[in-house]
């Protein structure tokens, strides 16, 4: 196995483990529905099984649709971004990061989703007014850094091709 297929495979297990720990923990100390501020009303844990996707969207499909949008869809699409960056050499090191963060973030909650039939979400953010967020996971958090990183490389690769082209 070369060190970069370990790289990438350590990465995504990286993300896995740190969700699933950090969703246990919550699981065994906070009730269901329970607020626990950890910095004033800024940062609160609160414990919700969230049977949907994103805030809840799709909670109350047909069972069916729920496993084919929820289940199938997502392993399908993790399976080939997997591949692809195990394939691909390619792709810059931003990129490889912030796609294995997204791989290991997605699986994390497809894992909840199958074993569990929802995510548990636990973490909330309020600034106030529409400065807060939904109640989410450590999983989500992989995905929107790994989003991030996408987008950082994407600029980078963008104005480097620009200026290449000068």
């Amino acid at each position: 196995m070369s060190k970069r297929t370990v790289y990438i495979l350590s990465l995504i297990v990286i993300n896995i483990a740190l969700d699933q720990i950090s969703k246990v923990i919550a699981r065994a100390t906070l009730m269901p529905y329970e607020e626990v501020k950890v910095l004033g009303s800024v940062f609160t844990l609160n414990n919700v099984e969230n049977d949907g996707a994103f805030l809840g969207l799709g909670g109350d499909f047909h069972p069916f649709i729920k496993i084919a949008l929820l289940w199938l869809l997502p392993i399908l699409v993790l399976g080939f971004v997997l591949r692809m960056i195990l394939t691909d050499k390619s792709i810059d090191a931003m990129s490889l990061f912030g796609f294995c963060c997204i791989v290991g973030g997605g699986v994390a909650n497809v894992f909840d989703r199958i074993v569990y039939g929802s995510v548990t979400d636990f973490m909330h953010i309020d600034f106030g007014g529409s400065l807060r967020t939904g109640i989410f996971n450590i999983a989500d958090v992989s995905v929107m850094v790994g989003l991030g990183c996408l987008l950082v490389a994407s600029f980078r690769n963008k104005k480097k091709k620009t200026l290449s082209e000068d």
